[in-house]
């Protein structure tokens, strides 16, 4: 836990509580990233705009960060950086599982994790733990297993 951040971490994070909140409440729509970004595919007239503000505001906040003085330091430290195709086709390969498992899942850690646990929703509590129990077995793989 050498780059843990506490104040950063929980401004963060009440600031993503917020950001779910107020899209619930102001227009009655889950902030699951998946679903927002599922629903742009194929577009549906009269409910693509908010969706297309919300994933640039994504891209746009990641990107803004470092200009606005944010630390990204650390992510120059990676070990374990795209430095080769074969990391290429990793990344693409987990990204269409990630994309694959929203789809059996329902749903997102977004919107799991954050707005199905708000809502106190049971079968969002269920995907969580199965999410943190599967990054929690990666994580002892990839460490422990495979050595990296």
């Amino acid at each position: 836990m050498e780059n843990f951040t506490p104040i950063s971490a929980t401004i963060g994070g009440l600031l993503i509580g917020l950001s779910a909140t107020m899209l619930l409440l102001l227009h009655g729509r889950i902030a699951g990233i998946s679903g927002i970004v599922g629903g742009l595919l194929p577009p549906k007239s009269g409910d693509s705009a908010w969706r297309i503000v919300f994933v640039v505001g994504l891209i746009a906040g990641a990107g803004l960060y470092p200009l606005l003085g944010g630390d990204v330091s650390a992510t120059n430290v990676n070990p374990y950086a795209l430095d080769n195709a074969s990391h290429l086709i990793v990344l693409v390969l987990g990204g269409l599982l990630v994309g694959f498992g929203t789809q059996v899942g329902s749903g997102c850690t977004s919107g799991h994790g954050v707005c199905g646990l708000g809502r106190l929703s049971p079968r969002s509590l269920v995907a969580t733990l199965i999410f943190m129990a599967t990054a929690a077995i990666t994580v002892f793989i990839v460490r422990s297993v495979a050595g990296a």
